[in-house]
């Protein structure tokens, strides 16, 4: 069974200690909380290159990419 990795973005809101995920930036961006803490336009982020090694922070979120493993069932 082959492995490959999706992306994914993982949110920690910093008061609540909550811990968001999603499939892509866009997606982050549809969600009206996030969207409202992270206090940047879509565009704005994406210059940001973030990675699991240089993560996006304010003072509400953390935002970190990094990789989902998954198992390929079609093999």
């Amino acid at each position: 069974m082959l492995k490959h990795d999706r992306t994914i973005i993982h949110v920690e809101v910093k008061d609540t200690r909550e811990h968001l995920y999603f499939g892509s930036a866009a997606a982050m961006f549809e969600d009206p909380r996030v969207r409202d803490m992270l206090k940047i336009k879509y565009q704005t982020f994406r210059t940001k290159r973030i990675s699991e090694d240089r993560p996006y922070e304010n003072e509400s979120v953390i935002v970190r990419k990094g990789n989902l493993n998954t198992i390929n069932h079609h093999a």
